[in-house]
């Protein structure tokens, strides 16, 4: 847990946001390699994502970290305001060092005419130019694809090609299901831990609803449910409101073919079980008994559960 927990506050030496599906480990191994250069990064993703998590990682990363990152929120900026931030000579706006990091949050949501303003305080590709010639180090977010947007007419190509060196996709929580056993305990323990209450236990038919649930507002939305499990101090009425919109939602052709969603659930959380063993027998080199370790059961149950799953073909390191 102290592992996990340490992964999800960004403070251990990896330093990266918890998953273990192959697109977050790809990832944040393009992290690792971009993180000390001064490319700029565009971070895609829905909300709830991680977005600014992702850019603080790079910032704490980079050869820059010594100096604070600016945050410019920009779906509240107009010209006016951009212009005020970049100055340095003007009143309360914040002194900028000879270089630093500079966060976009929510680039997307810019305006053309605040559009051409930034393109015109931004760096170039070598460096130059920007208020007060300053080299940035350029991290820009967005809920929306900006090449779409580019073909609407709601997105300057020639801004779009500033801040576009690298682009992290960060995916929805929907496509990472095998992460929400582990999100959910790392969250419980966060907040009874700041609530100081004890952890409350969550049955199966609780687990199953968030396997099956598809997390429009993703990690954040997830952590705001579990926020309620802990300060209600039991599960039913926390997850009320998840109940009542599968219960609203249109039959899948699973439940249409006569399929309970208990069954269906049940499903998905055994799928989440055995790409959670698989992957920790992959990261022990198949060494059972570590592996076991990892996902805190004992070494009988785990021979158990790859026998169950079938994963004994898949086996090519130690017992």
């Amino acid at each position: 847990m102290a592992k996990l927990e340490s992964t999800l506050d960004l403070t251990s030496d990896a330093g990266f946001v918890y998953g273990l599906g192959k697109v977050l480990e790809s990832l944040n191994a393009t992290v690792i390699e971009i993180a000390r250069t001064d490319i700029p990064v565009w971070i895609q993703g829905e909300s709830g994502t991680g977005k600014e998590v992702y850019a603080r990682l790079l910032h704490r990363l980079s050869a820059h970290s010594a100096s604070p990152m600016k945050k410019w929120s920009c779906s509240i900026l107009d010209p006016a305001e951009l212009l005020q931030l970049a100055s340095k000579n003007s009143p309360g706006a914040p002194a900028l060092q000879p270089v630093e990091t500079l966060f976009l949050d929510g680039i997307d949501e810019l305006d053309l005419a605040c559009q051409r303003v930034l393109l015109s305080l931004l760096p170039d590709s070598d460096g130059q130019g920007g208020p007060g010639d300053r080299v940035l180090r350029l991290i820009s977010s967005s809920s929306r694809d900006l090449e779409h947007e580019i073909e609407t007419g709601n997105f300057r190509k020639e801004l779009y090609f500033r801040i576009n060196g690298v682009c992290l996709r960060l995916p929805p929580l929907r496509e990472r299901k095998e992460d929400i056993p582990a999100l959910v305990e790392f969250f419980l323990a966060r907040h009874c831990r700041l609530l100081k209450k004890a952890i409350p236990s969550l049955d199966n038919e609780a687990m199953e609803l968030f396997l099956f649930y598809n997390w429009p507002g993703n990690i954040r939305e997830l952590e705001n449910v579990i926020k309620k499990v802990v300060a209600l101090g039991e599960t039913r009425t926390a997850v009320a409101d998840l109940r009542a919109t599968l219960d609203r939602a249109p039959k899948s052709a699973v439940t249409e073919r006569g399929l309970s969603l208990k069954s269906a659930t049940r499903a998905a959380l055994r799928k989440t079980e055995q790409e959670l063993i698989l992957k920790a027998l992959e990261r022990t080199h198949w060494n059972r008994k570590r592996a076991a370790q990892e996902l805190q059961i004992s070494y009988k149950s785990l021979l158990s559960k790859i026998k169950q799953a079938g994963l004994e073909k898949h086996a090519s390191g130690s017992l």
